[in-house]
């Protein structure tokens, strides 16, 4: 019987830790750097290792890692809702405004996931078709990224320290939904626990905290990065389906690491630093 202080303790002190840390690097270095460095994966590294020692079944696995980019595009439109909801709103208080975005985007993940999970057990597809699906939803998020980030917005860092009361309560949140995650995979669901593994929990603290903390540009300046930087998560899921059966789950999830991080949440936080300056400057006279 898997130790549940290994395949699930473990992973959710983990988790709430890289919530802390995340929502302090969008406060400290805004919301384009801070947005891709938040990205990079980070629970799902606990949340893989997790679900690969509570139950020896490789075709499970490759399943939930499969469905992690399809939770993915779910985040995607869960971050497109914090720039579409207050927009929409108009205007109001901003506390009420915060109630709100929080309300319509987190209800409308949790009814798409419910809704991608009850097609997947009542479709059963094969493992040939969960990968195509994996990777169709890779796909669909890189455009979704990309489109996301044609113009840019202004991403401010924040000017106000954070007190330790709010960073606790970041990485609680955290820590509770992997835990979540890890409980599904122990009960034999392993779809459901690959895309709870990247419920927005750390995307929410982000936002709501820097919000509170810093006002509402910080947070909905770093949407298009965030979007940008998660494709590393759908990178390392994806390796990760073909390296855990083939390695020690220590050197498999580190290879996937590395290789998620050097070819996208790098590329990407370079491009954005680019672009930034490039736009900082000021026009050359003629």
């Amino acid at each position: 019987m898997p130790d549940p202080v290994t395949t699930v303790i473990l992973p959710a002190m983990a988790a709430g830790a890289v919530a802390v840390l995340a929502t302090v690097a969008v406060e400290r270095l805004g919301g384009t750097r801070g947005g891709v460095i938040s990205s990079i994966p980070t629970t799902i590294v606990p949340a893989a290792v997790g679900i690969w020692g509570d139950g020896g079944d490789p075709e499970g696995f490759r399943r939930a890692m499969w469905f992690v980019p399809v939770g993915i595009v779910l985040n995607a439109g869960y971050l497109l809702l914090w720039r579409v909801v207050p927009a929409r709103i108009g205007a109001i208080t901003h506390r009420r405004l915060l109630a709100w975005t929080v309300a319509v985007s987190l209800g409308a993940w949790l009814v798409a996931a419910a809704a991608v999970a009850a097609i997947e057990r009542a479709a059963a597809p094969s493992a040939s078709d969960a990968r195509i699906a994996g990777f169709i939803a890779a796909g669909i998020g890189l455009a979704l990224a990309l489109a996301a980030n044609r113009v840019p917005h202004r991403a401010p860092s924040g000017a106000r320290r954070v007190g330790p009361a709010v960073l606790v309560a970041r990485g609680a949140a955290a820590a509770v939904a992997i835990g979540c995650a890890m409980l599904l995979a122990r009960a034999g669901l392993p779809v459901a626990s690959g895309i709870a593994s990247v419920f927005p929990v750390i995307f929410t603290t982000i936002m709501v905290a820097t919000w509170i903390s810093q006002g509402p540009q910080v947070p909905t300046g770093a949407v298009g990065p965030m979007m940008l930087g998660t494709l590393s998560v759908t990178a390392f899921a994806l390796l990760a389906a073909e390296l855990f059966p083939r390695m020690a789950p220590a050197p498999a999830a580190l290879a996937c690491w590395v290789a998620a991080t050097g070819c996208v949440s790098v590329p990407a936080y370079l491009w954005l630093t680019a672009r930034a300056t490039s736009a900082s400057r000021p026009a050359t006279p003629r």
